[in-house]
């Protein structure tokens, strides 16, 4: 089981994360835990960095292209070894990867959602979107000692947030895959979230892997 945690920064998905690894470690539930990106292709990888900092590329097929490659890479040399071990949670992956083409390039985010997903070694068997108002994201970014990144600005945010709900319809509809959809406000939706989460991993049997 692939359980991709997706929303802008700031909705809770590292809290979120942190607890289903602790509860999970508690119960003896073997999870293994891998980031959004393989990193293993110098052009993609320099293609995704200027993505990241807001830098769209002069040619957007040439976007789409390099960060499929690297899901694709993503897939063959990380997720499948992990899941073969068990059952993986991602912090965040190809919701968040569609909405940041969409949110810099001039295309519906559908589309980006239709070209990440013909991977299908990289689909997530289940997605939890974190849809914690734009506005109280922004109040914990404010908190953090880090500089602010792109994107975590109240504006950019709020059209970030929009962009991840059109991406979660595009990938159901494309895939016919599930969208868990739930703020993460307060203790209690971290509550109702993680358990939600467990019970999942709780269900499949111990061996559980994915070839």
């Amino acid at each position: 089981m692939l359980l991709a945690l997706e929303g802008i920064a700031g909705a809770g998905k590292s809290t979120l994360r942190d607890r289903i690894l602790a509860t999970a470690a508690r119960e003896d539930i073997r999870l293994g835990h891998i980031g959004q990106f393989s990193w293993l292709s110098l052009e993609a990888t320099r293609s995704i960095v200027g993505l990241r900092a807001g830098r769209p590329a002069v040619d957007g097929k040439r976007a789409v292209a390099a960060v499929r490659r690297d899901l694709e890479l993503h897939a063959r040399h990380n997720l499948a070894p992990a899941l073969s071990l068990g059952p993986v949670i991602a912090d965040r992956l190809t919701l968040s990867t569609a909405s940041l083409l969409a949110l810099l390039h001039d295309r519906p985010v559908a589309h980006y959602v239709q070209q990440l997903a013909e991977v299908t070694t990289a689909r997530a068997d289940l997605i939890v979107l974190l849809t914690t108002e734009p506005r109280l994201c922004c109040a914990r970014l404010s908190k953090r000692p880090t500089t602010r990144r792109f994107g975590e600005d109240r504006s950019t945010a709020a059209r970030y947030a929009d962009l991840y709900g059109q991406a979660a319809d595009a990938w159901t509809e494309v895939t016919g895959l599930p969208v868990l959809r739930h703020p993460c406000a307060t203790e209690y939706d971290l509550d109702r979230l993680a358990a939600a989460c467990l019970d999942r991993l709780r269900q499949l049997p111990p061996d559980a892997s994915r070839s």
